[in-house]
């Protein structure tokens, strides 16, 4: 599903060029759960960006469903995005003006899908969250474990192809992070390939799969603890 080619990403000012992604090639097939883990400023988020086609690399090659997208123009990024890929943040990136109900309904508007239709897919992904009773709520009056799942209800109601996850329990205590991230794998195991950026070796051992990354290059690819298990 996802394949890269000997990814570069540089950033220049008018003194100083910083290479943050060097040379790196991965895959990640339909269906995986692949946490990129490794010590700030390695390039995790830089390589989330271009995966979630936010940003382009400086030169190497980014496939997606077998469409090499490294070259796509802001605009046909954007739409190419759009029912393809979401994110789930860290800060949970909910808009405090909108209620639980309409911070959900958003992608499906993006969409252009009709009333009926997104009502029912809105109420039926709250409640699989088990969110359904805040649908009126807005973000301020909830539990920061309670903002993440409607977090993640919003990225998963178009149904995308990838779910790209930020450190999704950075800001969680540790039984909301656990849950959060049984709510993932939960989805993963429904069929939607999920990548998470994170420094919790927790969280990791929820994936099949980690990529280690040491300034800027992959340095070690393992499975992950958990699948190891099963």
């Amino acid at each position: 599903m996802i394949k890269t080619s000997n990814l570069n990403k540089r950033f220049r000012t008018d003194e100083i060029e910083t290479t943050a992604l060097n040379n790196v090639t991965i895959g990640v097939g339909k269906g995986e759960f692949v946490a990129i883990m490794g010590p700030s400023g390695c390039g995790k988020s830089t390589l989330l960006n271009i995966l979630g086609m936010l940003d382009n690399p400086t030169s190497g090659d980014y496939f997606f469903d077998g469409t090499n997208v490294s070259r796509f123009r802001e605009g046909k990024r954007t739409q190419y995005r759009k029912g393809n890929i979401q994110f789930v943040f860290q800060s949970f990136n909910l808009i405090d003006e909108l209620n639980v109900y309409e911070n959900v309904e958003l992608p499906l508007l993006y969409l252009k899908i009709g009333y009926a239709a997104r009502k029912k897919m809105v109420m039926d992904i709250l409640d699989r969250m088990k969110i359904g009773h805040r649908k009126k709520h807005f973000p301020q009056q909830l539990s920061g474990g309670q903002q993440q799942r409607v977090a993640i209800a919003r990225a998963v109601v178009p149904n995308p192809k990838l779910i790209l996850a930020d450190e999704p329990t950075g800001n969680l205590d540790s039984k909301n992070g656990i849950e959060v991230m049984s709510l993932l794998t939960e989805l993963n195991k429904q069929g939607t390939t999920i990548i998470m950026v994170t420094h919790s070796q927790r969280d990791a051992a929820f994936a099949h799969r980690i990529i280690n990354l040491f300034d800027g290059q992959v340095v070690t690819e393992e499975v992950a603890k958990q699948a190891a298990a099963i």
